[in-house]
C-alpha cells in the first residue's frame, strides 16, 4: 500500500489536469489504506479517527479540484 504513494504523487505532478486529479485520487486512497493498516496493527482504536477524517478531506479535495477544472 505504501508503494502507491509513489507513482501517484508522480501522476499527481506530472501530466495532464485529469491525470494530476486520478494521481490526487490514488495518492489520498493509499494514505488512507496505509493509516488504517498501522491503527490496525499498532495503535489504539481511538486512532481510527484520522484515516476516516481524511477520507472525507480527499474527497472534499477532489471535488474542490474538479470545481477548478472545470472554470477553465
Amino acid at each position: 500500500m505504501a508503494g502507491g504513494l509513489g507513482p501517484a504523487l508522480w501522476l499527481a505532478s506530472r501530466g495532464s489536469a485529469v491525470e494530476r486529479l486520478a494521481g490526487l485520487q490514488l495518492a489520498g486512497a493509499a494514505t488512507v489504506l496505509t493509516l488504517l493498516l498501522l491503527v490496525q496493527a499498532y495503535g489504539p482504536s481511538s486512532a481510527i479517527i484520522l484515516p476516516l477524517t481524511l477520507t472525507v478531506l480527499a474527497f472534499a479535495g477532489t471535488l474542490v479540484y474538479a470545481r477548478l477544472l472545470g472554470t477553465r
